[in-house]
């Protein structure tokens, strides 16, 4: 009895501590691998060429796009190590040892708690844009943005350490067994997690959207009843808000997507992990993770420039001397 079932196990030598293998067929796993290592290699090269964009091209140098830029770094990383390592932990054993999968969860618990602050960061960036146009050049800085990215991303990293700390500490102490990759945290951390990663940051990004488009749809029903007589006076400012609504428009579909990507996640956990067969899970966290796929492509779909800048580097034009001054807009 005992050797037939330890074909079953990770570690057959470890029979009463080693966890059982993932029951999936071989071909349902490798369709499942291929697929999924597919959407983790386009979304690496596509938001790569959204940092490239903004890093290299001087006039995508603005608050906004830094924002962009910020979020598309951690979508890249969701792309190259959280997309991998899901893949691997939900169909085969974990063999790379509990330190690996302690650095794993902290690094995955980082990346997707400053892409949640980005988002934060995006709305707060067209509230004011919209809301208080004439304050917002003195107030959105590329400098102050620039520093909201690094606080952004040190409390993301300081956060996630408060919070699983007993893993940093204890490597592999909420394994049950060898050949698990999991954290786990009691109801009042749940709890604290849940209200500062979701319930706070999806209310405020609802709140200040909801605000943006009122103001919106003011502005726009201003601009089509402004007086006759006044209209050459007030033409550059109505086109400067023209583009700031576009703007508020193209970022908001990049919050709605995000929402509608984020919610599941959360929901299923909430709900119970174990009421879910492990495909199941796989299923919500890679819907998840695919938003960092589908961001670059509203950026193509929505925002000219990167088209523009995207020909430009798959063309090799930014090896040129002077590419960066090259007008994109």
């Amino acid at each position: 009895m005992k050797t037939q079932n330890s074909v079953d196990l990770c570690y057959p030598h470890l029979y009463n501590n080693s966890c059982k293998k993932p029951l999936s067929l071989w071909t349902e796993v490798v369709l499942v691998q291929i697929i999924l290592s597919l959407i983790s290699m386009i979304t690496v090269v596509l938001n790569l060429l959204v940092i490239i964009s903004v890093s290299h091209f001087r006039q995508l140098h603005t608050p906004t796009n830094i924002l962009l830029l910020s979020l598309a770094v951690s979508d890249l990383l969701v792309g190259f190590l959280a997309m991998p390592g899901e893949i691997y932990r939900n169909t085969s054993c974990w063999f790379l040892g509990d330190n690996i999968c302690c650095i794993y969860n902290y690094l995955c618990f980082i990346i997707t708690a400053a892409s949640i602050g980005d988002m934060v960061l995006i709305s707060i960036d067209r509230y004011v844009a919209i809301c208080d146009p004439l304050h917002y050049q003195t107030r959105v800085t590329e400098r102050r943005v620039k520093v909201c990215v690094c606080l952004c991303w040190l409390c993301s990293a300081l956060y996630v350490i408060l919070f699983i700390k007993d893993d940093l500490i204890q490597a592999g102490m909420n394994n049950s067994c060898y050949g698990e990759c999991v954290t786990a945290f009691d109801i009042i951390a749940g709890t604290f997690d849940l209200i500062l990663t979701f319930i706070a940051p999806v209310t405020s990004i609802i709140v200040l959207y909801t605000r943006i488009f009122v103001v919106a749809m003011s502005q726009a029903r201003a601009m089509r009843s402004h007086i006759t007589a006044i209209k050459l006076q007030l033409s550059v400012t109505t086109t400067a808000k023209k583009s700031e609504l576009k703007a508020a428009r193209t970022l908001g579909v990049l919050v709605v997507v995000f929402l509608v990507s984020i919610c599941p996640f959360y929901c299923i956990y909430l709900t119970g992990v174990e009421l879910f067969s492990s495909f199941s899970v796989l299923a919500v966290d890679y819907l998840f993770y695919f938003n960092s796929c589908v961001n670059p492509v509203i950026y193509a779909l929505l925002y000219p420039w990167f088209r523009k800048t995207t020909k430009l580097i798959v063309t090799l034009q930014i090896l040129k001397p002077g590419s960066c001054k090259t007008v994109i807009q």
